[in-house]
């Protein structure tokens, strides 16, 4: 049977970047809150700015500097505000596909001496567990013809296009390193081929 979406409940947000309309949705793949925010009027255009962002609670929510998923989730919004229209899909996948509770046990090993993919390979876990046919379908429901992605990550752009998503263009989305971060978004460039430090090689 082929994976049910539906956008159950759709209201207006006003937040710090602006004026969007949050779009809650049910499935039958997982039992997880997916919501998408929106900017405009997003229907049979090309070319809409798209950033799909994987829960981080501790990130999102907490500010840590561990990571630059707060950075990143910020600068799409103030992007996709400036632009006039687009879409954030929020998904639920918290720790690269993990849950919190490895996710915290992974920042430990990291502590001790192993990068964020030594660590999550260790808890029994591959290094991104991540998936998107839900986003995939979110698109779909809006009917965005084609999206320019809002990313450092070609392995996400793939994916999209393995999906049957029209990817015609990326829009980098690269916050400035620090010294809680480097290291993981050195990783990030190393091992998982995410676009980073290019301009500064």
């Amino acid at each position: 049977m082929k994976p049910q979406l539906e956008n159950l409940v759709q209201t207006p947000i006003p937040t710090k970047h602006g004026e969007f309309i949050l779009h809650y949705y049910s499935n039958t793949i997982d039992e997880k809150e997916h919501v998408a925010l929106v900017k405009g009027d997003v229907a049979d255009k090309e070319n809409v700015p798209v950033r799909i962002h994987s829960e981080c609670f501790t990130g999102d929510v907490l500010g840590s500097r561990r990571c630059d998923c707060g950075e990143q989730l910020d600068m799409a919004l103030q992007l996709i505000n400036k632009a006039g229209f687009g879409v954030l899909i929020y998904l639920r996948q918290e720790g690269r596909g993990i849950g919190l509770l490895k996710k915290l046990q992974a920042y430990n090993l990291q502590d001790q001496g192993m990068d964020t993919v030594d660590a999550n390979i260790h808890l029994g876990h591959l290094a991104d567990e991540r998936e998107y046919s839900i986003a995939a379908l979110m698109l779909e429901n809006l009917h965005i013809k084609s999206i320019e992605l809002i990313t450092n990550n070609p392995n996400k752009i793939e994916e999209l296009k393995k999906l049957g998503i029209n990817v015609a263009g990326r829009i980098p989305v690269e916050s400035v390193a620090h010294d809680d971060n480097v290291g993981y978004l050195k990783t990030k460039a190393k091992k998982m081929a995410h676009m980073l430090f290019e301009s500064k090689e």
